[in-house]
């Protein structure tokens, strides 16, 4: 086993599924070139990654989820956000595993797709700040901003698109305030990533099984105890950040060097091996 790898895909794991950049096609990234997995298998294993992630969230939001009890308004915004995530997300995850699974694929192209859709990103939130806030948080929300959210989440089940940069530059465009879109997107979080958690292990678990042999079972022991720790202290620093500071700058940053990463491993790297059966 090699730890140092499981300690990087840890690292990956840690800081992107909390930024805007798909922590999917990272960890697909990663895992493709550290343990050379096919890309179907890389794809769920980044699902099933993100359970280190889910760890950080509980944790830093312990509070929040205690509230749930007495807070009636955020249990119903979670239940409707991840009924939609899930109606939105298992289609579109079921259509990318087969398309994944049947078909070689170049590692460079989900880099590629990541760069051009963090850019999008970041003119989409950067528009959403010069809007009026006609919503400024959970209270002034209504059913039909919950689906909106849900939707969006659903949609990051596709590799390349992020989570995050998602439900939080969807919720900007409703208006509601930097720091309470992303709580509120951290929080839909932990329900929606269980949920893939677990319908990567019934849809896909030949491949989960093939990564933790490749990885080894202490390597993804130790990935997702590296991605919880981490976790926790890029939650702290971004809602934080979010208060004072431009976060599509992030997006436009990290999507001109995925894009430029992307177009040269497309252009040197040659196509992954046919996923193994």
């Amino acid at each position: 086993m090699n730890e140092l790898y499981a300690i990087i895909l840890g690292l990956v794991q840690g800081i992107s599924e909390w930024l805007p950049i798909g922590s999917k096609t990272q960890i697909l990234f990663a895992s493709t070139l550290l343990f050379s997995l096919p890309l179907a298998v890389a794809y769920a294993f980044g699902l099933f990654m993100e359970i280190g992630s889910v760890g950080s969230a509980v944790v830093y939001f312990r509070r929040d989820i205690r509230s749930l009890f007495g807070d009636r308004r955020l249990v119903v915004y979670l239940v409707v956000v991840t009924l939609f995530t899930g109606l939105v997300g298992a289609p579109l995850y079921y259509l990318t595993d087969k398309v994944l699974t049947t078909s070689p694929y170049n590692i460079g192209i989900p880099m590629v797709l990541l760069g051009l859709v963090l850019i999008g990103i970041g003119f989409y939130i950067r528009y959403s700040r010069t809007k009026p806030r006609l919503v400024v948080g959970l209270e002034e929300m209504r059913l039909k901003n919950y689906v909106m959210i849900g939707i969006a989440q659903g949609i990051a089940a596709l590799p390349g698109v992020s989570r995050s940069g998602m439900t939080v530059s969807t919720m900007l465009l409703m208006g509601v305030k930097p720091e309470q879109a992303f709580r509120l997107s951290y929080l839909a979080y932990i329900p929606a990533s269980l949920g893939a958690f677990f319908v990567t292990l019934i849809l896909s678990r030949s491949q989960v099984d093939t990564a933790i042999q490749v990885v080894e079972p202490t390597g993804v022991l130790i990935a997702i105890a590296t991605a919880a720790v981490l976790g926790i202290i890029v939650i702290s620093y971004l809602l934080k950040f979010a208060k004072t500071s431009r976060i599509y700058v992030i997006d436009f940053v990290l999507g001109a060097i995925a894009l430029g990463v992307g177009i040269i491993a497309t252009l040197l790297a040659p196509q992954s091996s046919p996923p193994l059966s």
